[in-house]
């Protein structure tokens, strides 16, 4: 998982990955960073506005996880943050222009479960707070901030939807 230039676990042939590198774009290298507090792929990897990164959910070795944890470049250690209510992979985060993090869908115990649950992280309390549910259910999707700061989530569907932060409806 690539964010900004940080890269977090993933699947080597050996198995699930908990290391995390950094990417220098000044020159071109990689350099090896601390390891998170549990392998997982699937995950979703999101840049918080203070330059911390997000790591919610994915598989890791006994299943789908609720388990999050914040990476600070600064100190390079991964700490625990709020887990999540629902389970999940193959899902979306995106950055809100609140600075709360809305993760969207994804699959919630095996592959082809795909769920319409959503959840906003709140960096300032560390926790998950429930939001509207998406109106179809989707994973492998993809989430886009607009200009009007509503975030347009597509794929995995025939259709696309829009959330809107102020009221936490989907339309």
């Amino acid at each position: 998982m690539v964010t900004a230039d940080k890269v977090t676990g993933g699947q080597k042939y050996t198995g699930i990955m908990a290391s995390s590198e950094i990417y220098d774009p000044s020159t071109g290298k990689w350099k090896t960073a601390a390891s998170m507090a549990k392998p997982r792929e699937y995950h979703t990897a999101t840049l918080l506005n203070s330059g911390k990164v997000l790591v919610a959910g994915g598989e890791g070795y006994t299943g789908y996880t609720t388990s999050c944890e914040i990476y600070d470049p600064s100190t390079n250690q991964w700490n625990t943050t709020g887990s999540m209510a629902t389970p999940r992979a193959f899902h979306t985060a995106i950055l809100l222009n609140s600075g709360k993090v809305l993760v969207t869908g994804g699959t919630t115990f095996s592959i082809n479960s795909a769920t319409t649950s959503c959840e906003l992280y709140d960096p300032s309390t560390g926790k998950w707070n429930p939001t509207g549910n998406m109106t179809i259910a989707r994973e492998y999707h993809t989430a886009t901030m607009l200009k009007s700061g509503k975030v347009l989530v597509t794929g995995s569907a025939p259709s696309s939807e829009i959330y809107d932060p102020t009221t936490g409806q989907w339309t």
